[in-house]
């Protein structure tokens, strides 16, 4: 190691332990371990220009052990990244800081995910190796390779316990994702102590087995063979490579180096200044680093700077010989050509008679990726029964990457981590899906989705106890309470052809919001007073002959037609209601005011909810002196008309419960 690269290395760890210091709060220990794989990778092998964070062709970097983000932030504070300054990170963990305590995209200028949930990172960098993969079979044309880039992960034996990371490999292997090379930080401590204690097996063999090209690197403080295993992994063309590199968790520092008290606190003031003292670093003053290292820094900046005005030049000479993917380049990384889709009444006509709104879906998919060359997704092995295979657009796979067909396999959480990877690369619009009840497989990386503006979609089947025979394991009850409490996530359960059609425009048109469609399994009745105001979550689909009305009857879904049915039967006895369709209550409460209370009077103080899934969060809109017709247990096994019946889901049941109120 040259001194150049020993110090520019040390500057990494003398940065990160300074602000964690200074924050008394953080995690030193795999800055300060891993520095040097770090510093080699983006100082020698990967291709980034800090002047243009957002360059197409750019290799990607996820730090997937986030809690080790004062790592990332001195790599971007010394490569030039937006600006980011000295006193940035003396701001790490402080409010509205550009240095959060785990890294956040689109909050901090080269982030390229937000981490933080171990193993997630892994999966993401999956889903960015399969969108570079899908691009590039795509796109490229000989001697005009447009998408080229490389995705790294580094996470270390946190990352490699959770499941996450098993599933995500295990597909990644299975596809031959010859880009995607992940740095394991090995260093056999965890909070409680050694790994020992509870993660034994052989990982390269595990690898090995998902059919990685598996390398180590004996002493992760050798930036030479570092450097000689990155090569040796972009090498192999046929398959992943796992890159294991054996570190000292807080290296450099005497009283820590090794120990598990160097994860996840300060190092403490005489600590750091005696890893300073270890390292012969110039100066014990806070954030200090010498002109040379930072001159060091800007020059690499330079040299990639030049990579990427290689790559425009040929990108314009694509573009003049091959205007015909000029213009599909245009559609993949501007979707706004879709609305004219959207505008016209083929998109919305349909037949009158009853359809599952999964199958609804499955036509309307259809119909939109006619148009949307970028619509890529699949779903975790259920394809068939969530109606969501593209016909005519291929699988994408090992030997046909420009298939648009996902498969999945029975991997849900890394199903959705690969799918906001896929977001997250740019250049396609992904969506995903399973069976609603197995959300809960879903949900850690759908909160991601959320946290990072990622507007992936679900395409979420077999919504209630509608499921029937199958029993309460597979009959959601809680799951839309949980979805329509998470911020920045809309949820659209739709109740006929219309309201689907509505959900997926706003599905395919939101820019920073994940969204769920939650649709059923059995066939439902076309609605004649549906309409495109499902857009706005909430709507009047058959109103009362009274201006005022009696009582207002609120459902979604498969109970609106039930409610419907309700109100006639009412009007008959002289009871005058409104029935409103909530598809969702995420637009809805994004409406004004006075569009709420001309939909929801408050004068109108008799309501009944109905919807055949957990009554939490209707209380908002039920009142006081509302009711409710919903699920408080779990469900059973029984042909889906007896389960409707057996748990009052009848047109007697909500006419009887109205009149409860009255």
């Amino acid at each position: 190691m040259n001194t150049i690269d020993n110090m520019s290395v040390n500057a990494i760890r003398v940065l990160s332990a300074d602000a964690i210091q200074k924050a008394n709060s953080g995690h030193p220990g795999l800055p300060l371990g891993a520095a040097p794989m770090a510093y080699e990778l983006w100082a020698k092998h990967m291709k980034h220009n800090p002047a243009n964070p957002d360059w197409a062709d750019r290799d990607r970097f996820i730090l997937s052990g986030g809690h080790g983000s004062m790592l990332l932030y001195s790599l971007l504070h010394l490569f030039g990244y937006g600006n980011l300054t000295k006193e940035d990170l003396a701001q790490f963990r402080q409010l509205d800081s550009l240095t959060p305590g785990h890294p956040e995209y689109r909050h901090t200028v080269g982030i390229e995910a937000t981490t933080g949930p171990l193993g997630a990172g892994m999966g993401m960098a999956v889903g960015m190796a399969a969108a570079e993969a899908h691009l590039a079979a795509v796109f490229n044309k000989e001697g005009y390779p447009v998408v080229d880039h490389y995705t790294y992960a580094l996470g270390g034996d946190g990352c490699m316990m959770e499941g996450i990371s098993s599933e995500a490999f295990s597909l990644a292997g299975t596809l031959g994702l010859s880009k995607l090379i992940v740095l394991y930080d090995s260093n056999q401590i965890s909070i409680e102590g050694s790994t020992d204690i509870a993660f034994t097996e052989n990982v390269q063999k595990r690898m090995e087995a998902f059919g990685f090209q598996t390398i180590t690197v004996e002493d992760g403080t050798d930036l030479d063979a570092i450097g000689r295993a990155i090569e040796e992994a972009k090498a192999d063309k046929t398959r992943p490579s796992f890159i294991t590199v054996k570190t000292q968790i807080g290296y450099g520092c005497p009283a820590k180096q090794g120990k598990a008290s160097a994860h996840g606190e300060p190092l403490g003031v005489d600590n750091v200044t005696a890893l300073k003292e270890n390292l012969n670093w110039p100066s014990q003053e806070p954030f200090f680093v010498p002109q040379e290292v930072y001159d060091n820094f800007a020059s690499i900046a330079r040299e990639n700077a030049k990579a990427e005005d290689a790559w425009n030049k040929m990108f314009a000479e694509y573009c003049m010989k091959f205007p015909e993917m000029k213009e599909l380049w245009d559609k993949h990384y501007d979707e706004s050509y879709v609305d004219e889709l959207f505008a016209s009444e083929e998109y919305w006509a349909h037949e009158d008679k009853a359809e599952a709104t999964r199958s609804v879906s499955g036509k309307l998919i259809n119909k939109i990726k006619e148009v949307m060359p970028g619509l890529v997704g699949g779903s975790a092995d259920l394809a068939p029964s969530t109606k969501t295979y593209m016909n005519g657009k291929g699988d994408f796979s090992k030997d046909s990457y420009e298939g648009c067909n996902f498969h999945f396999g029975v991997r849900e959480i890394a199903m959705t981590a690969i799918g906001n990877g896929i977001m997250l690369h740019g250049g396609l619009r992904a969506f995903v899906s399973t069976f609603f009840v197995f959300s809960d497989y879903v949900k850690p990386m759908a909160r991601l989705s959320s946290i990072m503006g990622v507007p992936l979609t679900f395409v979420l089947t077999h919504d209630s106890i509608g499921v029937g025979e199958d029993g309460p394991t597979h009959e959601p009850i809680e799951q839309l309470a949980m979805f329509r409490a998470m911020p920045n996530f809309t949820v659209f359960r739709p109740c006929d052809y219309t309201e689907t059609a509505a959900a997926w425009m706003y599905a395919v048109k939101s820019q920073r919001t994940p969204t769920a469609l939650v649709l059923s399994r059995q066939n439902l009745l076309q609605i004649p007073g549906s309409s495109r105001d499902a857009l706005k979550g909430g709507y009047v689909i058959a109103d009362s002959a009274k201006a005022v009305p009696d009582a207002i009857i609120m459902a979604s879904g498969s109970e609106v037609s039930l409610a419907v049915e309700a109100k006639e039967v009412l009007s008959k006895e002289g009871i005058d209601v409104r029935v409103v369709s909530m598809p969702s209550m995420d637009e809805f409460e994004k409406q004004s005011e006075e569009y709420k209370e001309s939909v929801l009077p408050k004068t109108v103080r008799k309501r009944v909810a109905v919807e055949a899934l957990s009554e939490f969060g209707w209380g908002r809109y039920v009142g006081l002196d509302g009711a409710y017709v919903g699920m408080t247990t779990f469900g059973a096994s029984a042909p889906a008309a007896k389960l409707f019946e057996k748990f009052g889901f009848t047109v007697e049941n909500v006419v009887a419960t109205v009149k409860s109120i009255m």
